[in-house]
């Protein structure tokens, strides 16, 4: 079986800025990749390159075996096969920084939106679906509130409970507790955490190295839009070969 992500010689450039300098990179199913790096080394463009929110310059993206048709390289390239790309993101969960959960729905009609109408799936099926996530994440009695309602923690609890919804094969994270004060992280955390051990296959950007370290398979160090270095945990905080890793993990205080 092949990875379920891969990756090849993605370029990706906003005018003269090139943010990605040709990133190749793989995750079997059920690998946690911790995307890690300074502010500006191209994680969250990488992660928005999966599922086409970025369009790269050059290179390809295959989810699950299958390449994502884009029309030929440069600054105007495009998804050629529209029918594909809904469906390829139909099989992406992506829980962003900053919620982006619909102000006028409750969360229940939130996390029903995309089965019910990217999916088209039965709206009894989907309803016990919602609510049985909910509940895994904590928050079954805020399926009626609406998001203005609830904490931040509980907004992006609501979010991932969304991005579980449509069953996707691969969970993307950008960053999900950096607007979190710390005591709100944790719910979120805990929860990233428990999908982790379920198996999931997840992508994830995060400035937490502790968090990184207890939940990766494997670590991917950016620096400058390049994989500077890649590993296991073990190989990559404890036996660092690049000086800029060391350097990150030294400013990050976990040298």
């Amino acid at each position: 079986m092949g990875p379920i992500l891969a990756i090849r010689d993605v370029h990706k450039s906003f005018g003269d800025l090139e943010v990605l300098k040709g990133v190749t990179l793989e995750a079997n199913a059920g690998n946690v990749v911790s995307l890690i790096g300074s502010s500006g080394s191209g994680k969250s463009t990488l992660l928005r390159c999966i599922n086409m929110l970025e369009v790269p310059n050059s290179g390809s993206v295959s989810i699950d075996g299958e390449e994502i048709a884009l029309s030929s390289e440069g600054p105007h390239r495009h998804p050629t096969n529209h029918n594909q790309l809904r469906h390829i993101r139909s099989e992406l969960g992506m829980v962003f920084q900053s919620f982006n959960l619909w102000s006028h729905m409750t969360i229940l009609e939130n996390v029903m939106e995309a089965p019910l109408r990217v999916q088209r799936r039965p709206t009894e099926e989907v309803r016990a679906q919602a609510m049985d996530l909910l509940d895994k994440v904590g928050i079954a009695a805020k399926a009626d509130a609406f998001p203005a309602q609830l904490s931040g923690g509980q907004q992006q609890r609501a979010a991932i409970a969304r991005a579980l919804c449509i069953n996707p094969k691969i969970m993307l994270f950008d960053e999900p507790t950096s607007a979190l004060d710390p005591e709100l992280e944790v719910e979120v955390l805990r929860v990233i955490k428990m999908l982790a051990d379920e198996g999931r296959t997840m992508i994830l950007v995060t400035h937490d190295m502790k968090f990184a370290r207890d939940v990766s398979d494997k670590i991917v160090f950016l620096h400058l839009g390049r994989i500077e270095e890649e590993g296991t945990v073990d190989e990559v905080f404890g036996n660092t070969r690049s000086d800029r890793l060391r350097q990150f993990l030294s400013a990050a205080g976990h040298a």
